[in-house]
């Protein structure tokens, strides 16, 4: 059987996300744990792994021989992400917000860029019970996490049945490099005008991508719910609800994972994941099919 990538996501964070994505982790016979909000990482907290390997990612940034510079401009023209500049007539580098994409090198007609090695950050592979756990971190200050998520995504094992991707929140780069190689979307959200606008700002983004998509709502209260509305709006299947519940609450902030201390929580959240079982898996095979 295929594996299958399922990526949680939400428009802000708060939302629920992380706590969705560990329950639903605890929850499987066997999972992949992949957690790509490499700023703020902290599904591990919940797991608690024996870390079993630590590896740097690395990525390559222009090194300037400054004598053989002539000043001509066409690397820092090139840059669209203002990483080179000029100063005294001489090309410089700001290493910290390069991209990595290699083309002021290819610009240089002189020959006065190279490149050289950076460590942006390091994913951590680890285990607890029946579950694997992949944690990216991007050190402070580097401008791009997308490396990190690659290096992520290139520890999958083929023969990897499920694998639960906690993605960064919002809309940005690192949530469209996480989105990629995700199967289906778990899109979670709570009952606030807020909420709904950022539901809506991602929900339109995995529409670019083309991606299978379901709503969880949750802190689900009684009465008027601004995210329930855009849902039946846009035709967007709500896969569950979570309610807003102190308990609950308790659990997350303690570092616990709910399913695995509660038969309360248990039932719910099963019931929930089983639903996006069942969708994802149905998408995936009117996927195949087309």
């Amino acid at each position: 059987m295929k594996s299958l990538n399922i990526a949680v996501l939400s428009g802000k964070g708060g939302a629920g996300k992380t706590m969705v994505a560990v329950n639903f982790a605890a929850l499987a016979n066997q999972a992949v744990y992949a957690d790509c909000d490499i700023e703020e990482p902290d599904g591990y907290l919940f797991f608690l792994p024996e870390i079993v390997e630590s590896t740097p990612v690395i990525v390559k940034v222009p090194e300037i021989n400054v004598d053989q510079c002539t000043g001509c401009r066409k690397c820092v023209d090139f840059c669209r992400f203002h990483a080179l500049g000029l100063i005294r007539g001489k090309a410089v580098s700001f290493p910290e917000i390069c991209h990595s994409c290699g083309g002021c090198v290819l610009v240089c007609q002189n020959g006065s860029i190279t490149e050289k090695p950076r460590i942006i950050g390091v994913v951590e592979e680890g285990n607890r019970d029946n579950i694997r756990i992949l944690s990216g971190f991007l050190t402070p200050g580097e401008e791009s996490g997308v490396p990190i998520i690659r290096a992520i995504i290139r520890k999958f094992r083929p023969k990897e049945s499920l694998r639960i991707l906690d993605c960064p929140p919002g809309c940005s780069c690192p949530v469209t490099e996480s989105v990629s190689h995700a199967d289906y979307c778990i899109l979670v959200t709570e009952p606030t005008t807020f909420g709904r606008d950022n539901l809506q700002m991602v929900h339109e983004l995995i529409r670019l991508l083309g991606k299978p998509i379901g709503v969880i709502l949750n802190k689900s209260v009684d009465g008027y719910d601004p995210s329930e509305e855009y849902c039946l709006r846009e035709n967007l299947r709500i896969l569950g609800k979570i309610p807003y519940d102190e308990e609950l609450a308790l659990i997350s902030s303690q570092g616990k994972i709910a399913v695995r201390g509660s038969s309360r929580w248990r039932t719910l959240f099963s019931a929930i994941f089983q639903s996006v079982l069942e969708e994802a898996y149905r998408e995936t095979a009117l996927d195949s099919q087309r």
